[in-house]
């Protein structure tokens, strides 16, 4: 074989070699990619300060998570029964035991949403896997833990809620880890909701939110209409959504989190629920580990328990309205005096009606001199009402000469036309104090005063005082009592503007008799017009009359 045709077998065989290599051992090609896919993906971030240091190789795929089956974990303790789901470990029930039955949570009414965690922007409730299944606190075990495990990729999330048998308070430890090859911004959120407007489904048993309530920077902030609550954020120290008596409050303990509001709303623009919420957005590295606390409170709002956790800001007592350039009065300044006194008091009394007539009763015998004062004021008006008829006949077309005159006329007999003013002025505030003390008092709740049990169906007599009374006879009696002050009290007022008074008390009475109005509230109002008629009955006594009219002269 020559030279030319071993060059010639020699390529055919090379041919071949290379037909049969690509048709049975050559990797197939890669086809398929898009451009756009490929500028998609983000570029790989070096790490360090080093000019050409090698890039991270990109996080592996996430891995197909197999959300464990929904269980959930019982907790019975002396105060409460809490039912923890693991869908984030929210509580789909708490029921207090508490001068009665009272389930706070409602799944779609007023319940926290679980744990929300993932990459920010794209974080989800966390499928988790419970601990245990029933948790029993007592005094002889006073804490338990219910421990929750999940992941949502890159992060692997534990979860670890404390329960207390002798508080209303569960503690929540968070432990994110980053298992990707990169650091991630997490987003964390711990979200309660509320629906606004009528229950969604039939009666809803609890106590239905009314406000949000935040602290932030020293300074309580409070909306009490839900349906203007919008998107917010708010750096603070905790965040509540409550009722008069009841409330939920998350409370953060570690650093970096944010108070959040949000609404939901209608096609037509209104809100159908509002969420609270804290909310983290830490930056975990890879491997590395972030962890936080956050308390929650879900109770009553009794005083020296929210003062525990300084959500003492909650209770609304309001403000005494004064000149503009003067503020207003605080009146948590009186009204948080008062209702300690009254708990206080509890303690050696039991009864919580007795308790109002007491307090009712001390606050007269010390504001007895300024009542003393004010009707000895308005005695010498009303003596002195028929000279100054007879001044306004006189000058009747001369405005200036009547003020003259009437002025001399009250300084002849040393009277002051503000005495009988004043000295009243002075005990309101405190009065509407009192009275707001009893309004936000959760512990008058299912507070019986005088029951005599039940007939028919209906409580006889007062066994609730913050509830109405069934039977009408207290607002009537407290109508009555208030027309015999109307007409023992001195007035200095023309006979048509004193029949006009005698109307409020059956107005009052109607009031008290239409509208749901607390049983506690209207016992101190009946109590006080008893005592103002004993006063007044003491001020008009037999031989009284002659010791007065001297004392009218020094006023």
């Amino acid at each position: 074989m020559s030279m030319e045709q071993r060059a010639i077998l020699a390529a055919v065989l090379m041919a071949a070699l290379l037909v049969v290599y690509q048709a049975y051992f050559a990797p197939a090609p890669e086809t398929g990619h898009d451009p756009a896919d490929q500028a998609a993906k983000p570029a790989a971030q070096p790490l360090g300060d080093r000019a050409g240091a090698p890039a991270p190789p990109p996080p592996p795929p996430p891995r197909p998570a197999v959300a464990p089956p929904q269980a959930t974990t019982v907790v019975q303790t002396p105060l409460y029964r809490a039912v923890v789901s693991s869908e984030g470990g929210k509580v789909q029930e708490w029921t207090l035991h508490y001068r009665g039955e009272k389930p706070l949570v409602e799944v779609g009414e007023f319940a926290p949403r679980g744990l929300v965690v993932g990459p920010s922007g794209a974080a989800d409730v966390v499928a988790m896997a419970l601990s245990a299944s029933e948790v029993r606190l007592t005094s002889a075990r006073p804490t338990g833990d219910v421990v929750l495990r999940g992941e949502v990729w890159p992060f692997e999330v534990t979860q670890t809620l404390r329960f207390s048998a002798d508080t209303y308070t569960v503690e929540l430890s968070l432990r994110v880890t980053n298992l990707s090859r990169q650091a991630v911004t997490a987003e964390v959120l711990l979200p309660w909701f509320a629906h606004v407007g009528e229950p969604s489904h039939g009666k809803f048993p609890g106590q239905r939110p009314t406000e949000v309530v935040w602290s932030s920077r020293g300074t309580i902030s409070r909306i009490e209409d839900l349906s203007a609550v919008g998107a917010a954020e708010h750096d603070g120290q905790w965040i509540v959504l409550g009722s008069t008596w009841y409330l939920a409050a998350l409370i953060p303990q570690s650093p970096g989190f944010k108070l959040v509001t949000a609404a939901d709303r209608t096609q037509d623009g209104k809100t159908s629920g509002v969420t609270v919420a804290v909310r983290a957005t830490p930056t975990v590295g890879p491997g590395e580990v972030w962890e936080a606390k956050v308390l929650q409170y879900i109770g009553p709002k009794e005083y020296d328990r929210l003062a525990a956790y300084g959500l003492e800001g909650t209770l609304n007592f309001g403000g005494f309205p004064l000149p503009r350039k003067y503020g207003g009065l605080p009146m948590e300044w009186i009204g948080v005096p008062i209702l300690r006194l009254m708990n206080w008091t509890y303690r050696y009394v039991g009864n919580y009606g007795v308790v109002i007539i007491l307090l009712t009763v001390i606050s007269k015998a010390i504001f007895y001199p300024l009542t003393v004062k004010s009707i000895r004021s308005m005695r010498a008006m009303q003596a002195l009402q028929p000279q100054i008829n007879a001044l306004r006949s006189k000058y009747r077309s001369d405005p200036r000469k009547l003020q003259e005159e009437t002025l001399a006329l009250y300084r002849k007999h040393r009277v002051n036309p503000m005495g009988g003013c004043l000295p009243m002025l002075a005990q309101i505030p405190v009065f509407y104090a009192l009275y707001l003390a009893l309004s936000v008092s959760v512990e008058l709740q299912n507070a019986p005063f005088l029951c005599f049990g039940r007939i028919f169906g209906t409580e006889i007599w007062i066994c609730d005082l913050a509830s109405p009374d069934p039977t009408y006879i207290l607002p009537i009696i407290m109508a009555v009592t208030m027309f015999i002050q109307q007409k023992m009290t001195p007035t200095a007022a023309d006979p048509q503007q004193a029949r006009m008074m005698l109307v409020m008390p059956v107005m009052f009475g109607l009031m008290f008799i239409i509208f749901p109005i607390a049983s506690g509230l209207t016992l101190y109002w009946t109590v006080s017009n008893i005592l103002q008629i004993l006063q007044q009955w003491y001020m008009d006594r037999p031989g009284r009359p002659t010791r007065e009219a001297r004392s009218t002269a020094r006023v």
